[in-house]
């Protein structure tokens, strides 16, 4: 006979009921990482979202969350979205399709996973005379739920697929990045004229060194000057360096629009085939940039350095300036090499020699401050930059290596002593602004990266306390003996993955990597907001007297201007390099089947990444490629193991490949190991 199932609300006799467990809810904001990966910052810390715990989430939105505790990650709970606050977004960039009765758009924000419905009573289509792929701008009417489709009303055509590229666009999107301005701000930067007369009668401490010779050295395709730079030998062995920078604080005040929008923008964003301005082009392509032949102001920064590069005396002061050349990297190198005469230099008229002896003056500076900035502790990691060449309808040619070159050099060692004299200046008092913070790595992160180091025979016992303490000068040594073997990328490779990321703090904590006590950004200030901060806070010690409005308010709104200032930059950072991918992919998609050499730069539970030898262009070799077998991950030693053959990929190794298949608008490039018939499916 069966038991009796007691009547709804009995107790048997001796137990109670448990109290039900309330759930935590939590506030915060929403950030999709990419498709699948988000996570919520709230003011108790930062959670990983669960894979389908997004559900109607939007990345930005002040969203409600709940707490799971999750098993296998450390004990550490994921979030899953109960409910949605507040929207951070209204608007999106979409493709236009048609799926009877309903027109549809797509979202090119890669991030956005849901499809937004146009009603059939909804003409804008045919309206704004918009036909399918092409892309649109949406103002969304209704969002995206559990239960229903999210609808949108089309608000503006922005071209076809042929007349646009869509694949950049969606990276522009993905990122959320702002390509136009207010109209308030354009109107603001419109009237604004560059009037150096005018600034030199005004101010008693801006100096007109406008009879000084200076110059400015960029990349070919650079169009905004940050910088000029002047040197010269002194009668003592030692030397003069001059380094001017765009006064860009004099034309773009705090309560201004300009500003406002700068805030939010942080920086510019240089992708493959434009710029996206932090500031309107009025600025940063005209009044502020330091131009040939043509009056501007600037900051200047003199430094006084004895005849071993040492710097024994700082200025710093507003000033008028006049570049009197405006030269390329390749021409800088090839004045030092001697393979180029001076009067083929495009300067001033007359000045073509002693241009070429400022050139040669800041040379010797850069190899006398590299040698000091080794002995104090400074890591230079090794490092390449590949740039995809593009005609002029944004069509990939060829890849352009960059390495670090004489030219490039001098340039970055005139701006870190810059950069380092002003902070000093500003830490000194106590002045808070936006310095450039990197910490010391710490000793967990860099136990395991000895255990290689020693395998490879890199490190002594001795020398193995010292990279566990995190000594410059032991991984100094480390990098110096991997270099130019094969160790050398897996070398880098590990103590760069130990390295805490640099950021920006309102109060001055020294720079690790650089052996500075005090740095900051000063010289970019066209292209990065830390840079105004800091220019606003030196000219604020420079004249002294009663603080004004504006520094009360940066003040108080410092701590989330670093915070939203180092978000960004890593932001822009990681959109730069997605469409430098996309155009990389485009250029390969032409090259299936073709083979090349290269070397394994990373390793992954899931395959081999391999850095091509000719344009330094990566790719991915999957695992499956690597053969018929179980292969055993080791994340310590950046390795694979088949366990059948024995055989070990790691990174460093040399190895063959060819482009086995192309995904344009993902950037991906996959490779098979070249000669091995399997190819990906």
């Amino acid at each position: 006979m069966s038991r009796k199932r007691p009547h709804h609300g009995s107790r048997r006799r001796g137990t109670h009921p448990k109290p039900r467990k309330q759930r935590v809810l939590l506030e915060g904001t929403l950030q999709i990482l990419r498709p699948g990966m988000a996570q919520v910052h709230t003011s108790e810390g930062t959670f990983a979202v669960a894979r389908r715990g997004v559900r109607e989430g939007m990345n930005g939105d002040v969203v409600q969350i709940s707490l799971i505790p999750m098993h296998g990650r450390r004990g550490e709970p994921v979030a899953y979205v109960q409910g949605v606050l507040q929207r951070a977004s209204s608007t999106l960039l979409g493709i236009y399709g048609f799926a009877d009765p309903l027109g549809v758009v797509t979202p090119l924000d890669s991030r956005l996973v849901h499809d937004f419905f146009v009603l059939p009573e909804d003409n804008c289509a045919s309206r704004l005379g918009i036909r399918e792929g092409d892309v649109v701008s949406a103002r969304i009417i209704e969002y995206p739920t559990r239960q229903s489709a999210g609808v949108a009303t089309i608000e503006r055509r922005l071209g076809s697929a042929e007349e646009l590229d869509v694949n950049i666009e969606a990276v522009i999107a993905s990122y959320g990045l702002a390509t136009e301005f207010l109209s308030a701000t354009v109107s603001e930067a419109e009237g604004i004229v560059a009037d150096v007369a005018t600034a030199l009668s005004r101010d008693d401490l801006r100096r007109d060194l406008r009879e000084e010779l200076c110059v400015t050295v960029d990349p070919t395709d650079a169009r905004d000057f940050d910088d000029a730079v002047g040197a010269w030998r002194l009668a003592d062995g030692g030397y003069g360096v001059h380094v001017h920078i765009a006064d860009v604080t004099n034309y773009v005040s705090w309560s201004s629009s300009m500003d406002a929008e700068a805030r939010q923008r942080t920086c510019s964003v240089y992708l493959a085939d434009r710029v996206i301005p932090m500031l309107p082009e009025r600025l940063c392509n005209d009044v502020c940039s330091l131009r040939p032949n043509e009056d501007r102001l600037a900051m200047t920064v003199c430094l006084e350095l004895d005849a071993n590069g040492g710097v024994i005396g700082v200025e710093a002061f507003p000033s008028a300036i006049r570049s009197r050349a405006r030269l390329s990297y390749d021409e800088v190198d090839k004045i030092l090499a001697g393979t180029c005469d001076a009067q083929s230099l495009p300067c001033s008229p007359g000045t073509h020699e002693d241009v070429a002896a400022t050139l040669a003056v800041l040379d010797e500076v850069a190899r006398l401050r590299e040698k000091m900035r080794r002995q104090r502790g400074s890591i230079d990691f090794s490092s390449v930059e590949s740039k995809v060449v593009l005609d002029g309808e944004g069509k990939p040619l060829d890849i352009l290596v960059r390495r670090r070159t004489r030219a490039t050099s001098l340039v970055e060692e005139a701006m870190l002593m810059a950069n380092e004299a002003v902070a000093k200046m500003l830490a000194e008092r106590d002045v808070a602004t936006a310095y450039r913070v990197h910490e010391r790595p710490a000793p967990a992160d860099l136990i395991d990266v000895v255990g290689v180091l020693r395998e490879l025979g890199l490190v002594s016992n001795e020398e193995a306390g010292r990279v566990v303490e995190g000594s410059p000068h032991a991984l100094q040594t480390v990098l110096g003996k991997a270099a130019g073997t094969n160790n050398e990328y897996l070398v880098n490779t590990l103590l760069l993955r130990a390295q805490k990321r640099a950021i920006y703090l309102p109060h001055n904590d020294g720079h690790y990597a650089l052996g500075a006590k005090a740095y900051c950004h000063f010289t970019s200030p066209i292209r990065r907001y830390p840079d105004v901060l800091v220019h606003r806070a030196l000219k604020a010690l420079l004249y002294g007297g009663k603080p004004m409005p504006w520094q009360r308010q940066t003040e108080r709104a410092l701590p989330q201007l670093c915070a939203t200032c180092s978000e960004r930059e890593r932001v822009a950072d990681a959109a730069a390099r997605a469409s430098e991918h996309v155009k990389m992919a485009e250029l390969y998609a032409g090259r299936i089947g073709m083979s090349y050499s290269g070397i394994v730069v990373g390793c992954e539970r899931f395959g081999l990444f391999v850095m091509l030898d000719d344009t330094c262009v990566q790719g991915f070799v999957p695992v499956r490629a690597l053969g018929d077998e179980w292969f055993s991950y080791d994340q310590k030693r950046l390795s694979l193991t088949g366990e059948s053959s024995g055989r070990i990929w790691r990174v460093g190794q040399r190895v063959a490949v060819s482009v086995a298949e192309v995904d344009v608008p993902k950037g991906r490039i996959d490779f098979a190991l070249a000669g091995n018939k399997r190819q990906n499916p």
